[in-house]
């Protein structure tokens, strides 16, 4: 609820701090005194345009500080806080700031922190809900009609907007396969084709790598296979050079025996024609292993260019043509088995669509009952408030079936006539200022306060009534006020007497300097207000004695 309002520099008030509590507040004071200064303020933190003509004369800026306490912060306000990054403890009161400049320029905070006159707006109506002369939000706008019904009823909107969100997701998913199967249909030649390309060539995994390694080995054989066919006759026949020291060992071996120094030369000799043997061995094995098939090289090479081509046909890497040989296959597959899943997938969007229209259905029904039963409600509140000759009625249409929604099948929207045979209208179209007003109390009132703003403010509801009716209304403001927050700016003492705080708006001039002040009253000065009130510019000791008899009376 709104707990603290500070003004500064705001048209004809210079400075002003004015705190609120629970309960019925009321403001009063002479035509003129600066009311709507108060609610233009107030405007202002709530996100209205900035005017520079709302700058006091003389002055470079204005300021408006509202300060606002919660038990728990309301949901779509904490949405747009966290959505903005701005953190608030629980506990901590919420305190909007908007500065105006008189140049044009405008400034707008949250506990502090800079935000958007759009974030300001965005919470409003969960902050401040206000009815004047010219109300075009709140209960007026169709917009809310609906969940001021819902609630009423007590209906169970979260299910039914699950329901709708399973059917949407089971429509989706079926049309998905849909769209899928058609274009697979569609292109069953091409991935036909793809298929067979690809069975012929039957690419396997690893392949390109080993098929370059082969066909690096072949070309290096045939560049090394003249030096290979040199050194082969080097060590083939009787007088190579392996067959010579072979002899030679034999030879050694005889006469070894006669000195030491020969048995270390046959040793040495030894090492040497096993060193050959093996140098031998290496090159025949060496040979063998670059042989070169000219045909099998020529197949290599062919294949692995078959390869490359088909991948970069399909965009891939060679790897992963045999990952794109089963997608097709799988795709094929699809097609023949895609009648089947289609089946399955419609029967899901029909299961799903009965579920949300049976829940939506039992909707329309607790809406039609809860509909006449708030008809009943509204009519009982209109002939105290002076409306007797009009008729309210809850408008619940079934929409088109492109129209449904989460919430359902159904409009919702209050109308009114207020006079005899009249045909029943919006009810911004057909009342006037004053029965506007009235209407939306007798609403609130039957509607026992479905989900409103922390705090309400009737602008001049009283206008143009007085005595039984009056007092009506101060009644059920006093009523509607209870564990909550309500404010009331009246010309009306029998509204005023409800008040649990009285807020006198006065305005003074010294000079050319004209101001306005708001003085919260204590119990003697809320008898000599509403005595004025009564009575005129003089007050009387009978209008005294009447007020005594207001106050006394609530």
């Amino acid at each position: 609820m709104l707990t603290r309002l500070s003004i500064r520099n705001v048209v004809l008030i210079e400075a002003l701090d004015l705190d609120f509590g629970r309960g019925l507040g009321v403001l009063t004071g002479e035509t003129g005194a600066g009311k709507s200064i108060l609610l233009d303020a107030l405007g202002l933190v709530l996100g209205n345009r900035a005017e520079t003509m709302l700058v006091r004369a003389g002055e470079d800026r204005a300021s408006v500080t509202a300060s606002f306490e919660f038990a728990r912060l309301p949901d779509a306000i904490a949405e747009a806080l966290d959505d903005a990054e701005i953190a608030i403890e629980p506990g901590e009161p919420l305190i909007i700031r908007r500065q105006v400049r008189a140049d044009g320029g405008s400034k707008a905070f949250v506990n502090d922190q800079p935000v958007s006159v759009a974030l300001l707006r965005q919470i409003a109506p969960a902050l401040v809900e206000l009815h004047g002369q010219h109300d075009d939000r709140g209960l007026v706008n169709p917009r809310g009609h609906r969940a001021l019904l819902d609630r009423y009823a007590g209906a169970d909107t979260a299910g039914l907007a699950a329901a709708w969100d399973a059917w949407r997701a089971a429509d989706e998913r079926l049309e998905s396969a849909r769209a899928a199967i058609e274009q697979a249909k569609a292109d069953q030649d091409l991935l036909l084709a793809h298929l067979a390309e690809l069975t012929a060539l039957e690419p396997q995994a690893g392949e390109e790598a080993r098929l370059a390694e082969t066909r690096a080995a072949m070309q290096k054989g045939e560049r090394l296979s003249g030096d290979l066919e040199e050194l082969r006759h080097v060590w083939d026949g009787s007088d190579s050079p392996l067959a010579s020291l072979r002899v030679a060992a034999r030879r050694l071996d005889r006469i070894a025996p006669e000195h030491p120094l020969l048995t270390e030369a046959l040793a040495a000799l030894d090492r040497a024609v096993i060193e050959a043997s093996e140098a031998e061995e290496k090159l025949e094995a060496a040979a063998e292993a670059l042989v070169h098939d000219p045909a099998a090289l020529e197949a290599a090479e062919t294949r692995l260019f078959d390869l490359r081509a088909l991948a970069r046909k399909h965009r891939c890497e060679v790897d992963e043509l045999p990952e794109k040989m089963r997608a097709f296959r799988a795709a094929l597959d699809a097609i023949e088995g895609g009648e089947a899943e289609l089946d399955a997938l419609e029967a899901a969007a029909r299961e799903a669509g009965e579920r949300y229209r049976e829940r939506a259905g039992a909707l329309h029904t607790a809406r039609a009952a809860a509909a006449a039963k708030l008809d009943e409600a509204v009519a009982a509140e209109l002939a105290p408030l002076r409306l007797d000759a009009a008729r309210f009625r809850t408008a619940v249409a079934r929409l088109p079936e492109e129209r449904w929604g989460p919430y359902g099948l159904d409009s919702v929207e209050f109308l009114i006539a207020t006079n005899p045979g009249a045909d029943f209208a919006p009810l911004a179209k057909i009342a006037s200022g004053g029965e506007l007003s009235r209407f939306i109390l007798a609403l609130k009132v039957a509607l026992a306060e479905q989900g409103g703003a922390a705090t309400v403010i009737f602008d001049e509801i009283d206008r143009g009534v007085g005595g039984a009716v009056a007092s009506a209304i101060g009644e059920r403001l006093a009523r509607l006020a209870e564990g909550g927050q309500l404010l009331a700016v009246t010309h009306s003492p029998q509204v005023a007497a409800r008040g649990g705080t009285h807020y006198l708006i006065a305005k003074s001039s010294e000079g050319t300097v004209t101001k306005t002040s708001v003085l919260l009253l204590d119990e003697g000065g809320r008898q000599e207000e509403i005595a004025r009130m009564l009575s005129g510019a003089e007050v009387t000791p009978e209008a005294r004695a009447q007020a005594d008899r207001l106050l006394e009376g609530v």
